[in-house]
């Protein structure tokens, strides 16, 4: 299923979507394994997988250490989706592959596409493509049912804006300042007025990320988007735990503070 039919049932259902990032593999397949069952458990509809690669442009440190120790423990492209896969024999979730070019293109466009269909991914996230030069990947994906998902930010401009909003698939990744993954997010100033001007140029449901990462955070946002999406903070948790064990609890208990902040508000689940 597209990503597309996920997020529009989660919008008109009247609820703000919840997007937990978790990189594959890590801190080891089982555990990994789990923690997607606890994303779900804890009502998240849609995943984000992040693929682990040794240049990361976007990500900040907590997850360019998670990504590196994946790749010591040999975590690839291919691994990530076969992961993906075991865990869509068994949840409905939604799940989007975070990757970088460099892999796919070392894989083949038309085998990732094809095997990430079969893994039952629903999307793709490439921070390192910029819009005007998607064609090439967001046909093929296209064709296997795969929407590929395009990121905006303050800076990107109206004109450019108004083309990328135009046509968005899935959900539009609203990039929520100009720094990596886990940098200081701040409500104030012009996000909002930047995030209501992005929905205002789309009907594809827009999902606020990088640097959110509170309750406080996530009340802010739900009025004026469909979703969050939360990486550095969740990895941090992950990574800091004494165990697997710790790491599971503490992922849950922080999933499920996030949904109810974004949820709890009746304002905020209007579109």
């Amino acid at each position: 299923m597209k990503l597309a039919a996920h997020t529009d049932r989660i919008r008109a259902a009247g609820r703000k979507a919840l997007v937990p990032y978790f990189t594959a593999g890590y801190p080891d397949d089982a555990t990994f394994l789990d923690l997607l069952a606890t994303a779900a458990d804890t009502g998240c509809e849609v995943v984000e997988i992040g693929v682990p690669f040794s240049d990361p442009v976007a990500d900040g440190p907590v997850i360019q250490q998670t990504g590196h120790a994946a790749l010591a423990a040999g975590v690839t492209l291919r691994r990530t989706l076969e992961l993906a896969a075991a865990h869509h024999a068994t949840h409905g979730t939604a799940l989007v592959i975070m990757s970088y070019l460099n892999p796919i293109l070392t894989m083949g466009v038309d085998a990732f596409a094809d095997a990430a269909a079969a893994a039952g991914v629903s999307g793709v996230i490439l921070p390192d493509v910029p819009h005007e030069e998607s064609a090439p990947l967001r046909a093929p994906l296209s064709r296997r049912g795969l929407n590929l998902v395009d990121l905006v930010a303050p800076t990107s401009g109206a004109e450019r804006l108004e083309v990328i909003a135009g046509g968005s698939e899935g959900f539009l990744y609203l990039v929520s300042l100009t720094g990596v993954t886990g940098s200081a997010l701040n409500t104030d100033g012009g996000l909002l007025e930047f995030i209501a001007d992005v929905r205002r140029r789309t009907t594809t449901p827009c999902y606020v990320g990088f640097g959110v990462s509170t309750p406080e955070h996530a009340r802010a946002l739900a009025p004026v988007c469909d979703g969050v999406v939360v990486g550095s903070a969740l990895m941090r948790l992950v990574r800091d735990a004494a165990g697997p064990d710790a790491a599971l609890g503490a992922a849950r208990r922080f999933l499920t503070t996030m949904n109810e902040a974004l949820n709890e508000c009746p304002e905020g689940n209007a579109p």
